[in-house]
């Protein structure tokens, strides 16, 4: 008992692990979405922020020359300079020195304190944007100490500047500026991060949200026409798969409505078979006893009853297997088809009948490889339906002739046989589904299974069961089977009733 219920808990326990739990495990599209949005905001601002770095360290230089060059232009042309002005030119620049060069000469302007070297040398006239960035984050990230010689051209005047300027003054600076680039940034990317993500959560990840919301819930109840998504009126790609959702939806509610209606069908038609069944067994013991009987009808209608019973039968066999998988295979035996004809003229009472006129165009020795049972229900399917569609129509007058023809061609190695009426024809929206099951042409009391059952076993005879679209006046049906020549040899024809009987068969 112990390892009983262990192994029940261990099987309850790999269900429970099989089966979706419909949550979501790690981070959502929606997390997704901001972190990335963020990250490529900050790319960007990186991105920006390299370029304007180089630009402000060249700028910032630009600035130090020129004040330096004005000044030593009114300091030459004064010819001195006191200390005064030197330590406000100095601290103006934040130089150490400044030395200016004019016409092959060169003079000292100004010196707090002699450098003892020099960490690099600047010429603003040679200085590239990459050599730019790579000195200004070399100065912001502490790789360069010391002083740097910066030489450049008055702008306004001629001669050259050269300054010799600490680093740890260029650096502050740069940190500085880098400081407020940082916060700018930071209020631009929270900003635009905002922005960014509000749009596509508005245009994407909500409609997307609610796509697989609207599959959860149809999948936990598939048969609720209520948990269809109502598509919006969206013209853009997710409107189109929001269409197409709903289509989907509505065609899987629907078969899988069928399909309940089919199995419950199905239940009955097994119950009723068991039954049926054995009301026919005891309809054939009575049919037996009045075999015995000397009366000469009762003697000649006898074996018909008993014929008719054993198709009763093995129809109700049929049906079964039918909702089962497929049609029994076909006993193929060779057959005279003018014979199988005259048969259903019979069975359905057409012979001598003054409402229907039923004409056979078969010749007596057209053989065709088939089972005659089969393609006995075939025909009789559709002459049935041909009658019972000619019945029911009220809308002809009695100068309307009704008219059921059966033709046969040999095509090749291929036969056609033809059923043809004179009746109103088949609907045009019944002709897409006209050979699947259970999608009746709307007659009383049809159940749609007739022609599915008819066109399986033309199939399974390597055949195919067709409409013909045009030409004829009412319905007619094209019956394709192969065709294979037989030696002419004289005997009977293969009937299933005698000549002179008559028997009426109601419809399915």
């Amino acid at each position: 008992m112990q390892d009983l219920k262990k192994n029940s808990n261990t099987g309850e326990a790999k269900q429970g692990a099989e089966r979706p739990s419909g949550r979501r495990t790690g981070f959502g599209l929606s997390s997704k979405l901001l972190v990335l949005t963020i990250l490529f905001v900050m790319i960007s601002e990186v991105l920006i922020f390299v370029p304007s770095i180089a630009n402000y360290r060249n700028n910032w230089l630009q600035d130090n020359l020129a004040v330096a060059g004005v000044a030593a232009s009114l300091i030459e042309d004064a010819g001195s300079v006191s200390e005064r002005v030197q330590h406000e030119l100095l601290e103006a620049t934040g130089a150490l020195a400044i030395s200016y060069s004019h016409d092959g000469m060169r003079r000292l302007i100004a010196m707090s304190e002699k450098p003892d070297g020099f960490a690099a040398t600047i010429r603003m006239e040679q200085e590239t944007p990459w050599s730019a960035i790579a000195c200004s984050f070399e100065t912001l990230l502490g790789f360069k100490a010391g002083n740097i010689r910066v030489i450049g051209d008055v702008r306004m005047g001629a001669g050259q500047v050269d300054m010799v300027i600490p680093v740890a003054k260029m650096r502050a600076d740069l940190l500085a500026y880098s400081l407020n680039i940082l916060q700018l940034s930071l209020v631009i990317s929270i900003i635009t991060a905002t922005l960014v993500y509000s749009s596509l959560r508005w245009l994407f990840l909500r409609p997307m949200q609610r796509l697989t919301s609207s599959m959860d819930r149809f999948a936990r109840d598939p048969e609720n026409k209520g948990e269809i998504i109502s598509p919006s009126n969206r013209a853009d790609e997710i409107g189109e798969a929001e269409r197409q959702l709903a289509a989907m939806e509505t065609k899987l509610n629907q078969a899988l409505k069928q399909q309940r209606k089919l199995a419950d069908l199905g239940l009955a038609v097994s119950k009723i078979n068991h039954d049926l069944r054995n009301i026919l067994s005891s309809a054939q013991l009575f049919i037996e006893r009045l075999e015995g009987l000397p009366d000469p009808t009762v003697q000649r209608i006898a074996p018909k009853l008993l014929a008719t019973l054993d198709r009763a039968t093995s129809y109700t066999k049929a049906v079964m297997s039918y909702g089962k998988a497929q049609e029994a295979e076909p006993n193929i035996r060779v057959i005279r088809l003018a014979g199988v004809v005259s048969d259903v003229e019979e069975v359905l009472g057409l012979s001598g009948n003054d409402d229907i006129c039923f004409e056979s165009h078969i010749s007596e020795d057209l053989e065709v490889n088939a089972d005659p049972e089969q393609i006995f229900r075939v025909i009789m399917n559709l002459c049935r339906n041909a009658v019972q569609a000619m019945q029911e129509d009220k809308t002809v007058d009695a100068s309307v002739i009704k008219r059921i023809t059966v033709d046969a061609e040999v095509r090749g190695d291929r036969i056609e046989l033809l059923i043809s009426d004179t009746g109103p024809g088949v609907p045009e929206k019944m002709r897409e589904n006209l050979f699947r099951a259970f999608h009746t042409s709307g007659k009383a009391g049809g159940t749609g299974l007739g022609l599915a059952i008819a066109a399986e076993i033309v199939k399974a005879h390597q055949g195919t069961l067709s409409l013909k679209e045009d030409g004829c006046p009412g319905a007619c049906f094209v019956i394709s089977l192969p065709h294979r020549e037989q030696p002419k040899k004289k005997g009977t024809i293969t009937r299933l009733f005698p000549k002179d009987t008559q028997i009426s068969a109601g419809g399915d």
